[in-house]
């Protein structure tokens, strides 16, 4: 599988991509256990490469696709007032579950989409009790704000990314929080796609 560095603007600045590269491609049709040896080799990502964009999402499992939830689009941002700097967080926009060779459009409307499933992004802290992959940053749905009976709450997303030398794609293995136990559900691969709001909450 081919690993060619991406470009980049000469600034040094990633740039999106309206559609899923070839490389994002192929980690949506592999499978589960191929997908885990990739996130065992991936690197840690860098969260300040995160703040600002959107991604375009892929849940690789094939009932994603009858659940309508194969494609969606990811965001990241620091929250202001969350100390000095403003704490990482992200969420989640519903998409259009059309092809994936055709645009990834927000829903109900792409310039003014409904954000939900927000998050809270650091790294793992291998005392706690979120300690599965320590080279992978944490997602952590518990502590996003979410309402009470949302069960989205119970989320918890390990990311890496997945070449070092590519800061635009990563993938993503999601858990789910029941008492004490968490249970693997399933991949998805992100890929940076275009700016986000500031302050979208």
């Amino acid at each position: 599988m081919s690993r060619a560095r991406r470009s980049s603007p000469a600034n040094g600045v990633p740039s999106g991509r309206p559609l899923p590269s070839a490389r994002a491609l192929a980690l949506e049709a592999m499978a589960a256990g191929a997908l885990e040896v990739v996130f065992q080799r991936g690197v840690r990502p860098d969260l300040e490469q995160l703040v600002g964009w959107e991604f375009r999402g892929i849940n690789t499992p094939r009932w994603a696709r009858l659940l309508g939830v194969k494609k969606f689009i990811k965001g990241f941002f620091r929250e202001s007032g969350r100390g000095d700097d403003g704490e990482l967080y992200g969420y989640n926009c519903p998409v259009v579950q059309n092809r994936l060779d055709e645009p990834w459009i927000a829903k109900p409307d792409d310039a003014a989409p409904k954000r939900f499933g927000f998050f809270h992004v650091g790294a793992v802290d291998p005392t706690a009790r979120d300690n599965e992959y320590l080279h992978a940053a944490l997602l952590d749905y518990g502590r996003g704000g979410n309402a009470t009976w949302d069960p989205s709450r119970g989320l918890r997303d390990y990311l890496i990314q997945v070449d070092a030398d590519d800061r635009d794609l990563y993938l993503g293995k999601a858990y789910y929080a029941i008492g004490p136990a968490r249970v693997a559900t399933s991949f998805f691969v992100l890929e940076r796609y275009r700016p986000g709001p500031a302050q979208p909450r």
